[in-house]
């Protein structure tokens, strides 16, 4: 990792794929803001990162508004000093055919996966700007790549993030901040153990490597591409989906 980069926010970080990247974070050495909405989880995923001898501090905001998405930079800075590293990973589902979907339903979805990872990136993105060094990554969805029966709010959002990463990137690449996506196929957290039986094996028998990926899939991935490694990789998206989408 960056010697001298070492402050990571990540949203949603409370549990599921964001936990595990707040924690695959922190093994790599960096200091973590843990922001969720759901306190006492984010608190006990503050704590475990602490045990790995790093830094861990809680920010509690709703990323659709954007006071909140402001107010988690500068908590972040004051804190820290900077922000080197953004994940935006905070993001919810309402599913319903397209026909039944409540207006409601659409923007609730809309603003949390799709708006607030546009407030948390510009509010971050001036931060990056003055250091003129920022990795951003965006946790977007192969439904945005395939589209969902059952999720047209869910798909659109997620296709919207590939969209807006493509565009931050072609924007602040020449400040040395990269924005890239990763597109998680069917990744087994508390959220997909709920689907029914028969959805989670239609899922594995089109996935080529015949099992459901894990949040430790997803954080690897994050880490290489905020990594030197990844540092010539901007505007794409990595589709980490055991080839459910070729």
């Amino acid at each position: 990792m960056y010697e001298d980069k070492k402050n990571a926010i990540v949203t949603g970080a409370a549990r599921g794929i964001g936990k595990e990247i707040a924690i695959g974070l922190a093994k790599k050495g960096l200091n973590v803001v843990v922001s969720d909405i759901m306190k006492e989880e984010a608190e006990k995923t503050a704590n475990e990162i602490k045990k790995l001898g790093v830094k861990a501090i809680v920010v509690i905001a709703d990323v659709s508004k954007p006071d909140d998405a402001v107010r988690l930079v500068k908590e972040t800075v004051d804190a820290f000093g900077s922000v080197d590293f953004l994940i935006n990973n905070a993001g919810i589902t309402r599913d319903n055919l397209a026909v039944r979907m409540s207006e409601a339903d659409w923007d609730l979805v809309l603003n949390i996966n799709l708006k607030g990872t546009f407030l948390c990136t510009q509010a971050a993105v001036k931060e990056m700007m003055k250091k003129r060094f920022g990795r951003i990554v965006n946790i977007s969805s192969v439904s945005g790549i395939l589209g969902t029966a059952g999720q047209v709010n869910y798909a659109a959002s997620k296709a919207g993030v590939m969209a807006l990463t493509k565009t931050f990137a072609r924007e602040y690449g020449a400040r040395n901040i990269t924005t890239n996506a990763i597109a998680p196929g069917y990744i087994i957290t508390e959220m997909t153990e709920k689907l029914p039986e028969s959805v989670r094996e239609e899922y594995l028998k089109n996935i080529p490597l015949k099992r459901g990926g894990t949040p430790e899939d997803i954080s690897n991935v994050v880490n290489f591409l905020i990594s030197p490694e990844g540092s010539y990789i901007t505007g794409t998206t990595i589709n980490v989906s055991g080839g459910l989408v070729i």
